[in-house]
C-alpha cells in the first residue's frame, strides 16, 4: 500500500529497488546513494542511467526508503515524474529499471525511451 507521503513524491522508489541497494551497500560505503538519470541517446531517444554516488548536488531530489536514498537531478526528474525505480531479477538478468508513464515508446531492452 502506498502512503500519502509516497503519493506526493515526484518519483517512486520501489521496495525491491531499495532492498537491492541496501544489499549492495552492505559491503560498500553506507553513504552511497542510487542516482538515476536520463541522457540523450539510445535507440528510442533518451536513455536511463544508474550509478552509485556519495554526493548530493544542489537541486537534486532525494527519496529515502528502507534506510537508503535515491537521488535524481532536476533535468532528469522532468522526464521521470510519476515513474517508479524498480529492480528485477530473472532469466534475462538482473537490473534496475524505470517504470515510466511518460514514455510513449521504449526499446526492447527497456533502457531507452521517447516522450
Amino acid at each position: 500500500m502506498t502512503s500519502e507521503v509516497e503519493m506526493a513524491l515526484p518519483i517512486y522508489f520501489s521496495e525491491s529497488a531499495a532492498n537491492q541497494v541496501k544489499g549492495l551497500m552492505a559491503d560498500e560505503d553506507p553513504n552511497m546513494k542510487l542516482r538515476v538519470y536520463v541522457t540523450g541517446g539510445g535507440c528510442s531517444g533518451f536513455s536511463y542511467g544508474f550509478t552509485f554516488d556519495e554526493k548530493v548536488n544542489e537541486g537534486d531530489t532525494q527519496i529515502e526508503k528502507n534506510g537508503v536514498t535515491l537521488i535524481v537531478d532536476s533535468m532528469s526528474l522532468q522526464y521521470l515524474v510519476g515513474g517508479t525505480v524498480q529492480y528485477t531479477s530473472g532469466l534475462d538478468g538482473s537490473r534496475f529499471f524505470v517504470d515510466n508513464p511518460n514514455a510513449t515508446a521504449t526499446c526492447g531492452c527497456g533502457s531507452s525511451f521517447s516522450i
